[in-house]
This record gives C-alpha cells, structure tokens and sequence, in this order.
C-alpha cells in the first residue's frame, strides 16, 4: 500500500500527548497507521525558522515539523489565516482584515513547507492536505516537480462567489484549490459553493459528481463528513459519568439539572446570542429557574486578536448580567469558564446534561453535537438544540433546529427541551445516534482516501461558458 503523509497547520507530537488531543488526531486515528507521516508546523517561533525539520516517531508513524519566524507566524497564522481567511470562509466579511503582505507571507509560509517536505517524499506516497492554512500546498508542491496524488479536506464551511470574490487574490486561492486531485468538504452546501466558484471565475462547469478539468488536471470535488467513533465515546461518557469530576458537578447542581455548551472562545460559535439566550430564558419561563443551570466551557484561542478580546469582554460582561439578575444564594443559573477541559470528562458531562445547546452562527461540522448524542443514556437522553449553519445539521434533521441569531427561538428551543415527554426524546435520540454510528471518523477516512488512491479513469472534460 502507499504511504500516507497528512500535512496540516500543526502536528499533534507525541511528546504532547499529555495535553488535549486535537479533532483533526481524533478524526485521523483510523487513517494513520505504522508507516504514515505527518507533517507540518511544530507550534515554535525561532530565529532560524524553517531552516531544521524535527523528526520523532511514535508507534510506527514518523511526525515531521519545522519552525516559523516571528514574522512568518504573525503573517501566515494570526493575520491571514484567521485574520482574512477564517472570516471570509465564516461569511463574516466585515471582520476581513486583508493586507497583500500577510498574503505574500501565507504563500511564503506553504512555500517553505512544500520545501521541506520534499526530501521526505516517496514517489508513491498518497499526500493528504487538511484545512485552510494549507490552500496553496498542492500548487507549491506541483511547482517542486511533485506528481502524486494529493488531496485536500477544509474543515470550514465554504462560501459562494458573492462572498469569496471579496477577498483580493481569491482567484488565485482557487486555482491553487485546482491543483488538488481531490477537494473534501463536509456538506452538499459547501461543495456546491466551491463549485460555484470554480463555474463564475473560470467558466468551468463541472459534472454531476463534482469532476472537472482544469488547466489539463482533473479534479473532484467530494462530500465527505467527518464523525466520531460513537460506541467508544459512549463507553467513555459511562466511565466518566462515575468519576469524580462528574460526581462534583452533580452534586453542585443539587436537585437541579444541566445545560451544556461546550465551544472554541470564537465569534463564528455564536456565543454572545446563546448567552442572551439563556438570559430571556430564565425570563421567559421562570418556572426553569432554580430546576437546570447552564455551563458552557469555551476554550480560549487566537487571543492575539482584538475581535477576540472584544468578544471575551462582551460575554463576561453578559454574564455578569445574567447571574446578577437570576442568581440564588444556592443557585447560579450560567457558569462559564474558558479553560479546556479533557474529552473524557466532557463525556461525563455530556452524558449528565438534559440539553445541548450548539448554535454556531457558521460552522464546518461540529462534532460536539455527535459527542452529545454518543454520550447519553438511551433509557432517558437529553435532547440537542442545533444551529442549521452548523454543517452537522445537514445530517442531524431529529435536533431542534434553530436559527442562531434568533436568541428568542433558542431560549424556546430550550423550554421545549425540557418539557419534551420521554418517548419523543427517545425516539429523536434513535434517530440521531443511528446517523452518528453509521458517519464515523473511520468513514470518513476511508471514503476519502478511495477516491483520492483511485484516479478517474475518465475525468469530466470541461464545459465551457459561452463567451459573448
């Protein structure tokens, strides 16, 4: 079999392991076997930047990294990356914040990864590309003299040409997207999008099954959702539901029951809406309060950022509010906290908690609300409120879907779930487990890596726009 290489933002090392494993290392577990390597960014700033690639091996798979500059990480990551990209793919145009040297520094960051990965290379070795910081890998790579296949997943959503074209030197992001033998995106709403694209800027059309050339490649385009391994992760919210970080949160709840929320500290999440939410809540059904009390744990990230720290200042600030104008003596209606917490005690939690609450205002998947579902007790599950801009809630139709920026209809969506009789909490709980044990980590490995291992063997010839 070919070698698989993933290339990604950064590298989960297993001299790391202590710390919280990231979703892409979930996701990847059943792709990765003796022989693979992974390679990309080791998280350090260095004076030398690129100029050394680190190796260490673990359990048969070699992890390769380099370095950045300082000014190789402030240009790629925290001004291009996320300070243009990540709003761009998020629909959040008025927070872009483009500046043609952060562009040239993000081309110049692929850049350097393509060379360094190049003396690593096999000639049959399956390349596989994950997310945004990555558009370019295959383009620097093909520049390099490298004729494998190489694949490529975003894990955001992606935008139509109305919102993409916005974004100065996009047509090139999409060509480098062309040099890919095969592009992955989690939903039929984001492959269209890309296609839509592919279609507007190029006058290209592309077949029913997403293939097209361009510029004498073939590419296709896949829909391929990424899931959970639902059975361990129900045995592991059993065992933690026993442990003694559950059995603090229980008996702090007293006689009342959990909400749960569980995010990145990030504007895409939609948190300050779900925290007015929570607050119309307790205003609009008073007969809840003091009977459930609401967590949500947003892990802080991208701090470097002002839109960030503005956003962390609003949502204490509604926090305050809230506990301020319902809190007890005995009883806090919303707890927050922003440091991350390990996946096996969030599936302690999950698996105590009467609602989930997972309104992204856009978002690429959001395997959270899989966890929900995986973690509950079959003979009384708690219910899952879902944004519908959450890439899950193409999937998961038996969620009471909400639109996000509607904190009235959330805080309804809330009351709803809690007064809902058992055997329909059952039923829509069925319903959703079954589609999240069938669309596994597993499957969405397998699915992409057949059609990037197996070329067509006869891509779509291009359908051209009439040109006037």
């Amino acid at each position: 079999m070919a070698r698989l290489v993933v290339i990604s933002n950064r590298v989960p090392l297993p001299s790391e392991r202590g710390a919280k494993a990231g979703g892409l290392a979930v996701a990847l577990a059943d792709a990765l076997r003796p022989g693979s390597l992974w390679f990309g960014w080791s998280g350090r700033r260095s004076t030398r930047g690129s100029g050394t690639t680190h190796i260490q091996r673990s359990d048969g798979i070699t992890y390769a990294t380099i370095d950045l500059t300082e000014a190789d990480y402030r240009s790629f990551y925290v001004n291009f990356s996320n300070g243009a990209l990540w709003p761009l793919l998020h629909f959040r145009l008025g927070l872009l914040d483009f500046k043609t040297e952060d562009y040239g520094g993000y081309r110049s960051v692929n850049r350097q990864f393509a060379a360094a990965l190049l003396p690593l290379l096999r000639p049959d070795d399956m390349i596989w590309v994950h997310d945004y910081h990555m558009i370019p890998m295959a383009a620097e790579l093909r520049a390099l003299g490298v004729t494998n296949r190489i694949g490529f997943f975003l894990h955001t959503p992606f935008v139509p040409p109305s919102i993409f074209n916005a974004l100065p030197r996009s047509g090139e992001l999409l060509n480098s997207l062309c040099a890919y033998d095969v592009v992955g995106f989690h939903t039929h709403s984001y492959r269209a999008a890309f296609l839509d694209c592919v279609a507007e800027n190029f006058g290209v059309h592309p077949d029913p099954d997403g293939r097209f050339n361009w510029r004498g490649h073939a590419v296709r385009a896949i829909v391929d959702p990424v899931g959970i391994d639902a059975d361990a992760f129900s045995e592991q919210a059993i065992t933690a539901a026993r442990g003694s970080d559950a059995r603090l949160l229980r008996d702090s709840l007293s006689k009342g029951g959990l909400a749960i929320g569980v995010d990145r500290l990030d504007y895409s999440k939609g948190l300050i809406n779900r925290f007015e939410a929570i607050g119309r809540f307790f205003a609009n059904y008073p007969q809840h309060r003091r009977q459930v009390s609401f967590l949500q744990i947003a892990a802080r990230s991208r701090e470097e950022q002002g839109s960030y720290q503005r956003l962390r200042r609003e949502l204490d600030r509604i926090v305050g509010d809230t506990n301020g104008r319902y809190s007890e003596f005995d009883w806090t209606p919303l707890r927050y906290m922003t440091r991350a917490v390990k996946r096996d005690t969030l599936a302690g939690f999950f698996r105590l908690s009467r609602i989930a609450v997972v309104t992204p205002l856009r978002d690429g998947m959001n395997l959270v609300a899989k966890e929900f579902v995986a973690a509950q007790d079959p003979e009384d599950p708690g219910v899952l409120i879902l944004s519908r801009f959450a890439g899950a809630a193409e999937e998961m139709t038996e969620a009471l879907i909400v639109n996000p920026y509607d904190s009235d209809e959330i805080a309804e969506a809330m009351h709803i779930a809690l007064a809902m009789e058992l055997e329909e909490r059952r039923e829509r709980w069925q319903a959703l487990h079954e589609k999240v044990r069938t669309s596994t980590a597993r499957q969405f490995c397998s699915v992409f890596l057949n059609h990037l291992g197996v070329p067509d063997t006869q891509p779509a010839k291009p359908r051209l726009r009439a040109i006037s």
